[in-house]
């Protein structure tokens, strides 16, 4: 899979959420709460990876954790063409900025 095909599918994804469940602001708001809940679920893997939990002691792997992680990306990127941005455009504005801060002087950042 390309980077490309990565954001075909999340902008596929958002059209088909939009025809199932609407466009409503509460509709969009749920896709974005949707990120945080994907982001929970990073860190209860995590959690589980270091067996943090001592009742239940080391229940997922580092490959599990990546895998919730790579999930917490792709709700991103449909939240994001729920708002009616394109993702890779908003991304792509986002890692500039960032890797302008990695070129900048050290004082800068």
């Amino acid at each position: 899979m390309t980077t490309a095909d990565i954001y075909a599918t999340a902008r596929r994804v958002a059209d088909h959420l939009n025809t199932i469940n609407g466009t409503s602001r509460e509709e969009t708001g749920l896709r974005i709460l949707k990120v945080t809940e994907e982001a929970g679920e990073a860190a209860s893997a995590w959690i589980g990876t270091v067996g943090q939990n001592p009742r239940k002691g080391v229940t997922h792997t580092r490959e599990d954790v990546a895998g919730e992680l790579a999930d917490v990306v792709l709700t991103a990127l449909v939240a994001i063409a729920s708002l009616g941005f394109d993702p890779e455009k908003v991304v792509g504005k986002c890692v500039d900025k960032v890797a302008g801060r990695l070129d900048a002087p050290e004082v800068n950042r």
